[in-house]
């Protein structure tokens, strides 16, 4: 029996290594003799850089950069030779075919790791606050490392500062009266700003930003509007933030002789517009993060070799069969006719009866907050349960 165990993280609980690995486990000790192929997946937020690495055995370099709201933190950069990187996710970077970058790093960075909403508590929630900064440090030491390429996951953001935190680590200037620079560039300061001034790093490799956000920058289905709320924004600043950043966006579009037309543009809302300010500013370009991502793990080779097909996430419901993650691969899975399992900490009940096996692994009833602290004895619980497994140790 050749079994393919595909997690996601379980937000707040387990990352998506550490739930294959507890799903391996699981498998292990009742069943010896399956051939067990674990694979995480990650949606560009956070364990991005990680687990696309791992997968091409590259190496890890950690750097000490600015977390969302300035203070030192740690985060690190994925090297891989570009010759290690399967063709077809070569081909979603569309890098020059030239034999001598072949030996030249790519680098793999994830912006959660450094303006991640995860590195704040809840009370510091707050996209006034906050700022790309530490993220455009890791792309500046990645072009200073001599990099072919830079592949940047974006999910998981703390931030709706439109990169301009980004970019001011890139070398652009934020100037107020008097020509005060306002570093880094963030939301709450943006009134100040009368001016920019200077040029992105010249030596920037190019930038291909995984990202499946398909929102704009402003309006209703804009970044402030749909994502702002889970960073901290609360409902009555809305219209004063949008309008901040609405003048600020056109000071960029003018100094970058960009098209005022691209903040409307699909996908510049992502990560609160970091990617918009990275299109407008520094050259780069977005790619479908899932395909690319499935490519870079081998998945389709991977599902089709496999006998039976288990993965989950922290929850999963109906917009989990966006044709991203867990639900892509259930699909692709149960479109070959592999018999699949999903495992989740909740279950949308608004599921449509699609022929998959779907098991909630929290019991009714407990709490949040235990079922996160929980979750790996849930997880191990529920898949021995499912497949009458017990521990041999």
């Amino acid at each position: 029996m050749r079994v393919l165990v595909a997690f996601d993280k379980f937000k707040g609980s387990l990352s998506a290594a550490r739930a294959c690995e507890l799903g391996v486990c699981a498998l292990r000790c009742g069943q010896p003799g399956w051939h067990l192929d674990p694979c995480p997946l990650t949606d560009g937020g956070e364990g991005f850089a990680e687990i696309l690495t791992a997968a091409v055995r590259g190496s890890w370099t950690a750097l000490e950069v600015s977390g969302p709201r300035g203070e030192p933190i740690e985060a690190g950069i994925g090297l891989v030779k570009l010759s290690q990187i399967p063709a077809q996710a070569r081909a979603w970077l569309r890098l020059p075919k030239r034999e001598a970058d072949f030996d030249r790093p790519v680098a793999i960075i994830e912006m959660a790791a450094a303006s991640g909403l995860g590195l704040l508590p809840p009370e510091q929630h707050d996209p006034w606050q906050t700022t790309t900064y530490g993220t455009g440090q890791l792309i500046r030491a990645a072009a200073e490392m001599g990099c072919a390429a830079i592949l940047l996951g974006i999910g998981g953001s703390a931030t709706n500062d439109l990169g301009l935190g980004a970019l001011s680590a890139l070398g652009l200037e934020f100037r107020g009266d008097g020509g005060t620079e306002i570093r880094p560039p963030i939301p709450m300061h943006c009134n100040q700003i009368i001016r920019i001034e200077g040029e992105v790093l010249g030596s920037l490799p190019p930038i291909c930003i995984a990202c499946d956000v398909t929102n704009p920058l402003f309006g209703t289905k804009g970044a402030a509007a749909v994502y702002g709320p889970q960073k901290g924004l609360r409902p009555e600043d809305l219209p004063r933030f949008e309008t901040t950043m609405e003048r600020i966006s056109r000071m960029l579009l003018e100094h970058c002789r960009q098209s005022p037309d691209l903040s409307a543009t699909s996908g510049t809302g992502a990560a609160g517009g970091l990617s918009f300010g990275l299109l407008a500013g520094a050259g780069a370009r977005l790619a479908p993060g899932f395909e690319l991502v499935s490519a870079w793990l081998g998945l389709e080779t991977r599902i089709a070799a496999a006998d039976l097909v288990i993965t989950g996430e922290g929850c999963f419901d109906a917009t989990s069969l966006s044709g991203k993650g867990p639900g892509a691969v259930a699909a692709r899975a149960h479109a070959l006719g592999k018999p699949v399992h999903v495992f989740a900490g909740k279950i949308g009940t608004d599921l449509p009866p699609i022929g998959w096996q779907l098991h909630a692994i929290t019991p009714a009833g407990l709490r949040l907050e235990d079922a996160q602290r929980e979750a790996p004895e849930l997880l191990v619980h529920s898949m021995r349960s499912e497949f009458g497994l017990r521990s041999h140790g």
